[in-house]
C-alpha cells in the first residue's frame, strides 16, 4: 500500500479494470505533489524559499504531514450520529459548531485492520475550499512542522521526510484524498 494516502488497496474483481485507470492518475498526482515538496524542500536547504510550515499528525502508527491550506479547525471527538449501512471506517455524523460533517476514521481508511483511535485523538475538519463537509479521525496532532527543515529519506518507496530526530513523515495531500472514488464511496 502507498502510504500516503493508501492508493493501493485492492479493489474487489469485477471493479479491477474500471479502478486501475483511476488508480493510476491518482498514483499521477501523488508522484506530482510528492516532486513539488521535494523540489520546495531543496529549495529550502539552497535558501531560496520561506519557511514552509505544515501540520503533524499521526494516524495509526505513521506520522504524516498536511498542507494548512487543506485542513480546518481541530477539534476533541464529538457524538456521533451513525449512518447504516455505510463502510466500517465512515463514523457517522458530528456536529461541529453547527456543521453537520462526515466522520471518516483516517486509520481504518488507510488499514482496515487498524483498531480503535486513543484519548489524545482529534477531530480535522477539512478546509472549506476542498469542497467537502468533512472531518478525519486522526490519532493524534503534533503541531506544526517544518517541512523545509526536513531531510528526504530515501529509504522506502513512498515520499518520506525525516525531522531532527529522526522520525519519518509522510506527506498526504487531502485534495488528492478527497478526490478519491473509494473515499467518496461511503455507502455499503
Amino acid at each position: 500500500m502507498d502510504a500516503a494516502i493508501g492508493l493501493d488497496a485492492a479493489p474487489a474483481a469485477p471493479f479491477a479494470s474500471a479502478n486501475a485507470s483511476a488508480n493510476a492518475l491518482r498514483r499521477t498526482r501523488l508522484r506530482d505533489y510528492q516532486t513539488q515538496l521535494l523540489a520546495r524542500v531543496q529549495a529550502a536547504q539552497s535558501g531560496a524559499a520561506q519557511a514552509v510550515h505544515q501540520l503533524g499528525v499521526s494516524i495509526g502508527g505513521q506520522r504524516y504531514l498536511l498542507e494548512l491550506t487543506e485542513a480546518g479547525e481541530i477539534v476533541p471527538p464529538v457524538a456521533l450520529a451513525r449512518v447504516p449501512r455505510t463502510q466500517p471506517w465512515y463514523l457517522g455524523l458530528a456536529n461541529i459548531r453547527g456543521s453537520l460533517l462526515g466522520v471518516i476514521d483516517l486509520a481504518r481508511y488507510l488499514d482496515p485492520s487498524h483498531g480503535a483511535a486513543g484519548p489524545d485523538a482529534r477531530f480535522l475538519s477539512l478546509s472549506p475550499r476542498l469542497g467537502l463537509k468533512c472531518a478525519l479521525l486522526v490519532t493524534q496532532v503534533h503541531g506544526l512542522r517544518r517541512a523545509d527543515t526536513m531531510t528526504p529519506d530515501t529509504g522506502g518507496s513512498a515520499m518520506r521526510l525525516l525531522d531532527a530526530d529522526g522520525q519519518a513523515w509522510t506527506p498526504l495531500s487531502l485534495a488528492a484524498l478527497v478526490q478519491e472514488e473509494r473515499f467518496l464511496q461511503v455507502g455499503l
